[in-house]
């Protein structure tokens, strides 16, 4: 059996980064690893090649759960009913850069 045709058997993960100067993991990719703690490792060899990572998060992709695209008015038009959550009533100072 070729190595290919193993690694189409194996699970796929995908990946999460913390860089150094983050505070939220951010998705840089997938692949296909026999268990997590394998796909931690393959992922640091892949995805952290300039030591730039400080945590690695590796899901399998079966476990994700998505919303779908047709569902975009039901989960996310509500939030536009309470002006209240927008930086809108009141100045915002120079300095601060997210809200």
């Amino acid at each position: 059996m070729s190595q290919n045709n193993v690694q189409r058997e194996w699970p796929l993960w995908e990946i999460f980064i913390r860089s150094q100067h983050g505070l939220a993991h951010k998705h840089v990719g997938s692949l296909h690893a026999v268990d997590g703690a394998s796909a931690i490792q393959h992922a640091r060899d892949v995805y952290t090649r300039r030591n730039e990572g400080v945590s690695i998060w590796a899901v399998r992709a079966s476990d994700v759960v998505a919303s779908s695209p047709g569902d975009k008015e039901a989960l996310f038009d509500a939030a536009q009913s309470k002006v209240y959550r927008h930086p809108t009533f009141y100045p915002t100072p120079d300095g601060v850069k997210h809200i």
